[in-house]
């Protein structure tokens, strides 16, 4: 009986799995920062342009800022960090699926 109800619990989340992801996936628009100064860059005497590709080549991460929340911006994707670091501190589209504040990012484009 046991393993019926194992094999079924199993099933459920093997079918709702693909429809929870895709219910979390949503697009956020806002401005490119790092995880490192959020909204409020710390490094006085360069742009906050400047500021972000500083603190990401420190480790830091990409980040968007919307509104007063910050997400961390998960991604490995050579073209997705390309287009960050060409948009930093500007408005950016961000899709991808959220999980508290940190949005694993499926794509990366200009906000218009």
């Amino acid at each position: 009986m046991k393993t019926t109800t194992k094999l079924t619990a199993g099933l459920m989340l093997a079918f709702a799995g693909p429809f929870l992801a895709f219910a979390q996936q949503q697009s956020l628009t806002g401005v490119v920062t790092d995880s490192m100064c959020g909204a409020a860059h710390m490094e006085k005497g360069i742009a906050p342009a400047d500021c972000v590709r500083a603190c990401v080549q420190k480790g830091a991460k990409y980040a968007l800022v919307v509104g007063d929340k910050v997400y961390a911006l998960d991604t490995s994707d050579k073209a997705a960090l390309d287009e960050l670091n060409k948009l930093a501190w500007e408005q950016a589209k961000v899709t991808g699926t959220a999980n508290g504040d940190t949005i694993s990012v499926k794509s990366v484009t200009a906000a218009k």
